[in-house]
């Protein structure tokens, strides 16, 4: 199950974050489950890994054509 981080949304007080595990088949939350403040889902950029075990398959293919679509800040250089 992924978890999503929510924000309160109430002006007059301080914007607080919390995490929530839910399905991805689940709506997103309008209210703190604590407090009852209203919220909303926060999008993130996640967080990824790369090894050079794991790394995409064009990376492979640049390598042996001499060249690709790939920009140099892409990561499979």
């Amino acid at each position: 199950m992924p978890t999503y981080i929510y924000e309160t949304t109430d002006p007059k007080k301080p914007v607080r974050r919390f995490e929530v595990r839910q399905s991805m088949k689940d709506k997103p939350l309008t209210k703190d489950p604590e407090t009852g403040e209203p919220v909303r889902r926060v999008i993130s950029g996640g967080l990824g890994y790369m090894s050079k075990f794991n790394a995409p398959k064009h990376a492979d293919m640049k390598r042996e054509m001499g060249g690709g679509s790939c920009s140099p800040g892409c990561g499979c250089h």
